[in-house]
């Protein structure tokens, strides 16, 4: 099988378990404001994954076998769990392959060591950085930075769900030698069988957003345009 189908495969899968877990949630009345401040009608709830156990595991069986599959020639020695979300989903995979665990603050915390990355050293370490889900990447370069501070070597990002819709992120994430490896996107989505529980008119709205998410978020109260570069 090529990665390609794999990639395709898992994110069938995964766009499965979100439907079955209950996290697409679409509000065409009252939009929602995602945490990088875009305004959408549509909010993908990947968290809700953390507190079922089947749902959890298959998910994390999913992980796993990306990075076997895709990532296998690409040396791991730790992964890196973003705070929050990302952190019990990193512990997860860590186990599963048996590679060291670290976790990544949005900012150093300010007491006792002040530290930015804790659960151990990552000075040297092949560092694979997870989080649950990626918006427009800004946060992502953010912990990218916090664990290369550290003396850690990262050049890859696994996240569960990616927006894949804002303009210029990937684009962010390649300058910062980041390669994003999205479990699932938007396309997974909306081709899913469970699709077929989106009403028509969600559909059109969540479309609708797809087509110009910028133009859609500056017309309900979110963000009009994208972080500067950094």
């Amino acid at each position: 099988m090529t990665d390609d189908a794999i990639r395709r495969e898992i994110g069938s899968e995964v766009a499965r378990l979100l439907f079955e877990g209950g996290a697409i949630h679409v509000s065409r009345q009252q939009p929602f404001i995602l945490a990088a401040g875009w305004a959408s009608p549509v909010y993908v709830d990947v968290r809700v994954i953390l507190g079922d156990p089947a749902l959890r595991q298959a998910m994390t069986q999913l992980a796993v076998r990306y990075v076997n599959a895709i990532l296998r020639k690409t040396p791991i020695d730790a992964i890196a769990g973003a705070e929050t979300a990302g952190i019990p989903f990193a512990a997860w995979l860590a186990d599963r392959l048996n590679v060291r665990m670290r976790y990544v603050r949005k900012r150093p915390l300010g007491i006792g060591r002040n530290a930015q990355v804790e659960g151990g050293e990552v000075d040297g370490l092949n560092v694979l950085l997870v989080d649950d889900l990626t918006t427009d990447g800004g946060s992502k370069l953010n912990f990218a930075r916090g664990l290369r501070a550290a003396g850690a070597i990262v050049g890859h990002v696994l996240t569960i769900f990616y927006h894949g819709v804002f303009p210029g992120a990937a684009e962010r994430l390649a300058q910062a030698g980041l390669t994003l490896h999205p479990l699932a996107t938007w396309a997974d989505i909306l081709r899913s069988p469970a699709a077929g529980k989106i009403s028509q008119q969600d559909r059109a709205e969540i479309e609708s957003f797809l087509a110009d998410p910028v133009a859609w978020s500056t017309r309900h109260g979110g963000r009009s345009k994208l972080a500067a570069r950094s």
